[in-house]
């Protein structure tokens, strides 16, 4: 083994105990948090048939998971952080499965491990972690059913698939993916088939205007329905496209915009984070369908169809590409180091500050996890902070206190 690959393999063995360090974080509220944690209260407790939590449209995979650690009494936060763990490490398994010695396994490892959106939201009891494990277990079975053609590799990648759509609307790109990687795969004979059978394409045209017109009844149109909301309250399809372009250079840069605004214009700030964004998406697009040969097709559609579903989704958040980014980061392990001296001196630099940024995301995600008094105080830019103190040290620590919410509060002391 290289010396470069060997210390690569001892950083991400460095990593993997970081992370599970950071099992012994307190309970790490988020608002999509609260949400499922209150429909499986309503699931498992009852709650009025008005309430936001019985009509709330967030799939009902994670919270299946919620409720079963409840009923096994396991429901607290070291056990959450622990499971997304193992699903991130089964994940990135999976993935060295699907391209096996085409990638350099360790770099990908550095790479998604050091990212920002990866350290966070590992500790964040959300759905992202499961839709990523369902979502790569799909994508391997798939891979080995076009090695093998057994017909017990295709049933295991859409039985994940399902598991995954349940957990995530998101699901529906992979299913499209799997689909459209079948007709990859026997292109030749459908052709010929459809040349022969004419029927056979009518009922195909069929079967997608019945999913159509029964999308409300499969959910299906979680995503149409929240858009047209989003844009009847005045949101514009330009602003959209910059918020996901942003989100890109957000990943890339290994820094949140936020982190920039002391130091840069937030116009500023804004505007080259866009571009870079437009440039990153080009340019990975253009890798991933005319460079990456060694990508599976099912992994290029699912990729292509993801990105394309994400940036028709309304809002803006870099957590929506925690269930890609270790694909991202597979197809760019793959690739040969650059030969020219400008490009290998630009990668160089480029890995470098992605390196530092991360290691201190890392150190400082740690630091809270095991500081009580500085993580009620930073969490969350400090929202939730009179709940963590009154549960850490039985009042809130800041004489400005002047209200703490109830329900916040009653799930910090059932479930930390």
């Amino acid at each position: 083994m290289k010396q470069r690959d060997l210390l690569l393999k001892w950083v991400v063995y460095g990593l993997v105990l970081v992370y599970l360090l950071n099992c012994f974080s307190p309970l790490r509220l988020h608002v999509d948090m609260l949400r499922y944690f209150a429909i499986k209260d309503c699931i498992e407790l009852g709650c009025p048939s008005d309430s936001f939590a019985a009509g709330d449209y967030l799939p009902y995979g994670y919270t299946i998971l919620l409720l079963v650690l409840s009923k096994l009494s396991l429901l607290h936060s070291f056990v959450l952080v622990f499971i997304n763990c193992i699903y991130l490490f089964g994940s990135l398994l999976l993935i060295r499965k699907i391209f096996g010695n085409q990638i350099n396994f360790f770099l990908l490892g550095v790479l998604v491990l050091l990212n920002w959106t990866i350290i966070k939201f590992v500790t964040h009891p959300l759905s992202e972690m499961q839709f990523l494990f369902f979502s790569m277990a799909s994508l391997y079975f798939f891979r080995r059913y076009s090695d093998t053609r057994r017909l017990l590799s295709l049933i295991l990648s859409f039985a994940m698939c399902a598991l995954a759509f349940l957990t995530r609307s998101a699901g529906l790109a992979l299913a499209a993916a799997l689909v459209a990687g079948l007709l990859w795969l026997y292109r030749e004979q459908l052709l010929l088939l459809m040349r022969r059978n004419k029927i056979l394409v009518v009922a195909l045209v069929l079967v997608l205007a019945c999913i159509v017109v029964f999308s409300r009844l499969l959910g299906l149109d979680h995503y149409t329905s929240v858009f047209t909301k989003q844009f009847r309250e005045g949101l514009q399809f330009s602003t959209m496209l910059k918020w996901h372009f942003t989100e890109w250079s957000e990943i890339a840069g290994n820094t949140s915009i936020v982190k920039i605004f002391p130091f840069v214009p937030a116009s500023v700030a804004k505007t080259l984070f866009f571009g870079i964004g437009v440039l990153l998406v080009a340019g990975f697009l253009w890798l991933l369908f005319a460079r990456a040969k060694g990508t599976p097709m099912v992994v290029k559609l699912y990729l292509l169809f993801y990105t394309v579903l994400m940036f028709d989704w309304p809002f803006y958040d870099p957590r929506f590409w925690v269930p890609v980014l270790p694909l991202i980061a597979a197809v760019i392990a793959g690739l040969p180091f650059p030969k020219r001296k400008l490009y290998r001196a630009a990668v160089t630099g480029w890995f470098a500050v992605y390196l530092v940024l991360g290691v201190v995301s890392a150190a400082y995600m740690t630091y809270t996890s095991l500081n009580r008094r500085v993580m009620a105080r930073t969490h969350a830019n400090g929202v939730y902070r009179n709940e963590y103190e009154t549960v850490f040290f039985g009042k809130p620590q800041s004489d400005t206190a002047r209200r703490i919410d109830p329900e916040v509060l009653s799930v910090i002391r059932r479930y930390n």
